[in-house]
């Protein structure tokens, strides 16, 4: 049955705590993910941007209808009821997983604004809007200075957050402490929290681009095989931190790049968000699923990764200050490029509250 499925049915059947996510909330790329033991899956403004390239014939009638049924409404409203109605409709096809785990897997993320990054009260008032929008729903929430805050109030207040837009061990660990905190205020007022799920992404596929960058741009010369290593090397030492305090956060992998984002981190107690053409790839590989979180990065890769002052920003547990977040130069690209899609998303609501034409 597991060679059947793929390798990573295979790997959720070895190692129940590892598990994989569908990176898109598309409908065909979810039964497919579905049928394969996916336990979670995600949305943001850009995701759902290419959904509704993809699907416009399924959403065309409910953006006009949106449109009709609110009156004043500008287009970024307009856009964030669709966000909601997507992720509340693809959120169904999780809801078994969820009510099978009782809350720990089987839940969609929907993200908040991102403009609102230096803002924690409206990230955090969005959160709870969102959260309350289906059972199994998890908020994504920047990890910027401002978003950790709001990752506090958020997790205070009830709401499965996914950290995102992070890159870093000290985001990791910013994010993990925000989280505890807030379960503790839950507990201590004797609250729930046994059902809650938070999640900490580091993006490590764009980390690697960014270090690489940065070696080309520098005219650094290094072992290519050596930055092969840089974003496996930043997981495991957030992963290892993880493990030894005892977070209830668990770490979520998000943007593979090549074969070692999948086979070094096998084992782990954490997610993977993978996009459907590097499930196929691995679900139809030769890699052998054997535990390698633990398994140590060479040590002559790591001492030449610690020579780029961009990976130590990423590897060391105080590389960066909850000040310095948003201005470590992945950080900034990233959010620019979710706001340049959130921006061409607007365009489509445009297109239909404004259609051209006579």
């Amino acid at each position: 049955m597991a060679e059947d499925l793929g390798r990573l049915y295979e790997m959720e059947q070895k190692f129940p705590n590892c598990d994989y996510w569908n990176d898109s909330c598309a409908a065909d790329d979810l039964e497919y993910a579905a049928a394969r033991g996916v336990r979670g899956a995600t949305t943001n403004p850009v995701i759902v941007k290419n959904v509704l390239k993809k699907e416009m014939p399924l959403w065309k009638d409910t953006i006009v209808s949106l449109i009709e049924q609110m009156p004043e409404a500008t287009e970024e409203d307009v856009a964030w009821a669709l966000m909601k109605r997507i992720a509340a409709e693809r959120s169904k096809v999780l809801l078994p997983v969820f009510q099978q785990y009782k809350g720990k897997k089987g839940r969609i993320s929907i993200q908040v604004n991102a403009r609102n990054y230096r803002s924690a009260a409206k990230m955090t008032e969005q959160a709870l809007e969102f959260a309350a929008l289906a059972p199994n729903m998890q908020v994504k929430i920047p990890c910027s200075a401002a978003g950790v805050a709001a990752i506090e109030e958020a997790t205070y207040r009830g709401v499965s957050i996914n950290a995102t837009v992070s890159f870093t061990v000290a985001q990791t660990l910013a994010v993990a402490e925000a989280v505890e905190r807030g379960l503790k205020r839950r507990e201590a007022e004797g609250l729930p929290t046994d059902e809650m799920s938070p999640v900490c992404t580091l993006m490590f596929g764009r980390v690697e681009d960014y270090v690489k960058g940065y070696v080309n741009d520098v005219g650094l010369l290094v072992d290519p095989n050596s930055l092969n290593w840089a974003a496996v090397a930043v997981f495991k030492h957030a992963y290892k931190l993880y493990k030894e305090r005892g977070y209830r956060t668990r770490l979520l992998a998000s943007g593979f790049r090549h074969a070692m984002h999948w086979t070094q981190i096998i084992g782990a107690d954490c997610a993977m968000t993978i996009n459907h053409g590097w499930q196929a790839r691995i679900n139809d590989s030769h890699f052998p699923v054997e535990k390698t979180i633990d398994a140590p990065v060479p040590q002559a890769a790591l001492a030449e990764l610690k020579t780029i002052p961009e990976f130590v920003k990423a590897y060391d547990e105080r590389g960066l200050t909850p000040e310095g977040f948003e201005h470590y130069g992945v950080f900034r690209h990233t959010l620019a490029s979710f706001l340049e899609g959130y921006d061409e998303l607007l365009g489509i609501i445009r297109s239909f509250m404004l259609p051209a034409g006579y």
